[in-house]
């Protein structure tokens, strides 16, 4: 399907999952209080225009979640991340973007079972590719793929 013809939750869960993987760089750059983040982009952001690009419209509850999971759950979750890269390879090495990237990926593989793991991994190869090129967006998806296997056998 393209973009055009996604049903409106996939379009407003893709938007969620962008805004979170921002947000949650936000939190780490800045160390935003939890709430005062998640108002500014409820306020500010999701659905509005910034600087002349338009923030889509997100699944506002779907991004709450992603982000105050990825918050609350992130030893956990870096954790599993540590054990997924190369050798001699930690997340404090890895792009900060890219980072969150796999954090928020994680977390929803994690706690989402409602969504299928290859939508999720999907989902973040194609957030990754909003960022970098194409073989960051399959590092993403090896990284992925692999916490999938364990979180989700």
């Amino acid at each position: 399907m393209t973009a055009n013809k996604l049903p409106r939750r996939s379009k407003a869960r893709s938007a969620a999952r962008l805004a979170a993987v921002q947000a949650s760089y936000q939190r780490a750059m800045e160390q935003t209080p939890l709430a005062r983040l998640l108002d500014e982009f409820h306020q500010h952001r999701l659905g509005h225009e910034i600087e002349g690009d338009e923030y889509a419209d997100a699944d506002v509850a779907f991004f709450d979640d992603l982000v105050r999971g990825v918050d609350a759950r992130g030893e956990e979750i870096d954790q599993l991340l540590s054990a997924k890269l190369a050798q001699g390879w930690t997340l404090a090495r890895l792009d900060r973007t890219m980072a969150q990237v796999l954090r928020v990926g994680t977390y929803e593989l994690l706690a989402r079972k409602d969504v299928p793991k290859a939508a999720v991994i999907s989902e973040y190869v194609d957030v990754a590719k909003a960022f970098f090129d194409d073989s960051q967006a399959k590092f993403a998806n090896g990284v992925l793929d692999a916490v999938a296997g364990e979180v989700r056998p």
